[in-house]
């Protein structure tokens, strides 16, 4: 039986949505992943840039919120909050028995520059992102 994740996020148009992909890339035998957000944003194309850079396509991916994920009854094993600490307070919580992590990253779409800078942001956090999910993975 696989471990069941959610990453949850404001919009679920950048973070969260980089989480659930390269969960699912690099641990699919082990792990299933899905990502939610607060409210349902718009897919960071930035993102998805950084994201096709190293292989991996998510330009077909759609935002969802926490509210369709509970509302379909699913239970996950663990809960990652990826949002970052200006925006903690809003970040929402997931009832369940799931464990409970933070992983707080800065948000790509807040970021501000030139297309490029905007790009290199989100290839940043995409890489904290993975490293993150590489240590995570290291426990199991």
């Amino acid at each position: 039986m696989k471990t069941k994740v959610i990453f949850i996020c404001i919009h679920n148009s950048a973070r969260s949505q980089m989480a659930e992909m390269f969960l699912n890339d690099i641990a699919s035998d082990r792990f299933e992943a899905k990502s939610a957000g607060l409210e349902a944003g718009k897919l960071n194309p930035f993102v998805v840039k950084a994201m096709a850079n190293v292989g991996i396509d998510m330009s077909a991916n759609k935002t969802k919120t926490v509210m369709e994920i509970l509302e379909s009854g699913e239970s996950f094993d663990y809960v990652i909050t990826v949002c970052d600490k200006e925006a903690a307070e809003r970040c929402p919580l997931f009832p369940g028995k799931g464990e409970k992590l933070h992983w707080g990253f800065e948000d790509p779409s807040s970021f501000q520059g030139t297309d490029e800078e905007k790009l290199a942001f989100a290839m940043k956090v995409r890489d904290q992102i993975k490293a993150q999910l590489e240590s995570f993975l290291s426990s199991f």
